[in-house]
């Protein structure tokens, strides 16, 4: 070959420092795209034919290919919007594009695409979309068990429903009440002038007896509660220490739980149970009252009905359980330790959505109450360096890299944005071997052609 042979190779190595360069200058057109991952350049030899051993060949031609750093990590920033997320590890986030817009609402295609960038924002539709314009795709959650549904990851939706009301149905309570409660009518030395007022009678307080009961009762404290259709409603209870005839003898261990009636004509208050405590101080013993019964397991009363201002709630339990309700000697002769929880609340407007650290999608209502609506997979493949490039740092499938699997992947990090992992001050290290290397290159043409002029001379 000789001189056209070195010609020839110059040539070849002009080209593939010309891909060199064209990989470097991607590189750092999108050293701040978000996800990028740059694609370095690999060079390879081409044997020139000759001899069967080394001695008698000759350097042959070269060719570049470029080579894939997708597991290769960007470095990881922190950032101040709550559905931007990054992957520390492997795995890429399922996505895919609108494909149209029908009476106003998109339509997708069917291809799957994966991408690192995880600038995912919620668009008027709900729908959560990066920069790039990829839609996010992940497993709704079932509202009842938060487990996934389906197999197929379907495109995340946060619509601006309102989260219906749940109606209360337990309220878990927690107090000590006094041996001696420091009532009004109490004179602090004849226990009998504490409990409850003889002229108020048994059951339910009528309201022409209401200040005769409060002066011979104590606050068992308050809370909200709501009915089937979210309506608030204040139970106000009070408690009073009754005198219980045991076998002739008297006993001061029980008490009488009232609840408000919250302005009823007739009753000023409602007659829930008596609850007996022993020597001990720990609960013994319940007794239905007038609107409430002893619950299945004994440990609280059940209100079938309760009404309280004219709003009335149904089927709603008042639980002791653990041994939360107890008696133990209290100078201040008041409930301490008071708690009341429940478990109702009212209708309430979405207010905000997240992305957690479990990889979840959070939405945030009015109400205070959240809901994890989506699970969002990672894809992992088993030869990710065959996946084909596509527009906005995304990637798809190929026979050479294998199906996705979506149940490994890496950890999904919360307010965070993965960066470029193309350096520029490595891509400018690169780019000056490169250009001598295209120098040298375009210096051996040079060469050959000055040696082939000087060959054509030697015949004139």
């Amino acid at each position: 070959m000789g001189i056209y042979g070195a010609i020839n190779s110059a040539v070849s190595g002009l080209a593939a420092q010309a891909t060199a360069l064209e990989n470097i200058s991607g590189n750092v057109a999108n050293s701040q795209t978000t996800g990028y991952k740059r694609l370095d350049t690999t060079f390879a030899d081409l044997v020139s034919g000759g001899g069967s051993t080394q001695a008698s060949q000759v350097s042959g031609t070269t060719f570049a290919t470029s080579r894939a750093t997708n597991s290769v990590q960007g470095d990881i920033t922190s950032v101040d919007v709550d559905t931007y997320m990054a992957i520390n590890g492997e795995g890429y986030f399922v996505v895919t594009q609108a494909a149209d817009v029908v009476d106003g609402s998109t339509t997708f295609a069917d291809e799957t695409f994966y991408t690192r960038g995880g600038d995912f924002e919620r668009d008027k539709q709900g729908y959560l979309i990066n920069s790039s314009g990829y839609y996010l795709q992940g497993f709704p959650l079932d509202p009842n068990t938060g487990n996934p549904i389906g197999d197929n990851p379907t495109v995340v939706r946060i619509e601006n429903k309102p989260l219906a009301a749940s109606a209360t149905t337990t309220v878990d309570y927690q107090a000590n009440l006094p041996r001696i409660p420091a009532t009004t009518d109490y004179d602090g030395t004849n226990d009998a002038t504490a409990l409850l007022n003889a002229s108020v009678g048994t059951g339910n307080v009528a309201v022409a007896n209401n200040q005769d009961f409060l002066d011979s009762s104590i606050s068992g404290g308050s809370l909200t509660i709501y009915n089937q259709n979210g309506t608030a409603m204040n139970v106000e209870v009070r408690y009073a220490k009754i005198l219980n005839e045991d076998a002739g003898v008297p006993q001061s261990d029980t008490w009488t739980m009232y609840i408000g009636t919250g302005g009823d004509a007739t009753n000023s208050w409602y007659d829930v149970g008596d609850i007996t405590f022993d020597s001990s101080g720990a609960m013994s013993g319940l007794t239905a009252g007038t609107i409430g019964t002893v619950n299945g397991t004994g440990d609280g009363f059940s209100l079938a009905s309760l009404q309280i201002g004219g709003t009335t709630a149904t089927n709603v339990e008042i639980s002791y359980a653990n041994n939360s309700l107890t008696q133990y000697s209290d100078p201040e002769g008041t409930a301490s330790s008071v708690s009341l929880d429940q478990d109702g609340f009212p209708a309430g407007e979405l207010t905000s959505v997240a992305v957690d650290e479990s990889g979840r999608v959070i939405a945030s209502y009015s109400n205070n109450q959240q809901r994890a609506v989506y699970e969002i997979p990672l894809a992992t493949f088993e030869a990710e360096q065959n996946l084909k490039r596509v527009d906005g740092a995304a990637f798809a499938a190929t026979s050479s890299s294998g199906e996705a699997d979506l149940s490994g992947g890496g950890q999904i990090l919360a307010k965070k944005l993965e960066l470029s992992n193309a350096d520029i001050a490595d891509e400018f290290s690169k780019l000056i071997i490169t250009q001598q290397a295209y120098s040298a290159n375009s210096k051996i043409v040079t060469s050959a052609d000055e040696m082939l002029d000087s060959a054509l001379n030697m015949v004139r």
